[in-house]
Formats: C-alpha cells, sequence, structure tokens
C-alpha cells in the first residue's frame, strides 16, 4: 500500500526574492526534482507547471509517491525537504493538498 501525495500551489503574481513569477515555478520545479532518489520512502516525483493559465489554474503540481504513511511523515521532515519549503511559502498565495491510499 503505497501513498500519493499531491500538492498544488498558486503563486505571488509579482515573484519572490527578485524572480519573477515564471522564474519562481521553474525554481521550484527544480529543487522539488532534486529530492529524487535522495529521500528514503521516496518511491516517485513529477513537478508540472501549468500551461493554461485559466483563473482556476494552480501554477504548480507536485505529484510524488511514497513506500507507506511512515515515509510520507518522515519526508515532511527530512532536511533536503525542509530547505525548500521556506522559499515556496515565501512564493506562495495559496496551497491545496491531498494524501490518498493507492
Amino acid at each position: 500500500m503505497t501513498i500519493k501525495h499531491i500538492v498544488m500551489w498558486r503563486l505571488k503574481e509579482e515573484g519572490v526574492d527578485g524572480l519573477t513569477k515564471a522564474e519562481v515555478a521553474a525554481a521550484i520545479k527544480q529543487q522539488l526534482e532534486a529530492l529524487r532518489g535522495r529521500v528514503p520512502g521516496l518511491l516517485s516525483i513529477e513537478v508540472g507547471l501549468d500551461i493554461e493559465r485559466q483563473d482556476t489554474s494552480a501554477d504548480v503540481v507536485l505529484v510524488s509517491e511514497f513506500a507507506d504513511a511512515e515515509a510520507l511523515a518522515a519526508y515532511h521532515h527530512h532536511p533536503l525537504h525542509v530547505a525548500v519549503a521556506p522559499f515556496i511559502g515565501r512564493a506562495r498565495s495559496e496551497r491545496r493538498a491531498v494524501d490518498y491510499v493507492v
């Protein structure tokens, strides 16, 4: 039994840290995908950037899969994940997440 962890973010229109919104989205993608193979129990990770740009769209989506609930819990506290979180926190205007058993 594996766990899917999906997170969607809407980003601040003005960007952050001197980066445009598009540059922020690309940086988030790069930083999250760098976790691949480096976090125990993280089986897969995919980060997508929205191409539709509709009012109802999120800007960035994370789709990841974990070996079990314990691996997902450990991921939340893993130093590599913790290091990425502040940048995303500064850049986002909204966050939605769902975790479910596959």
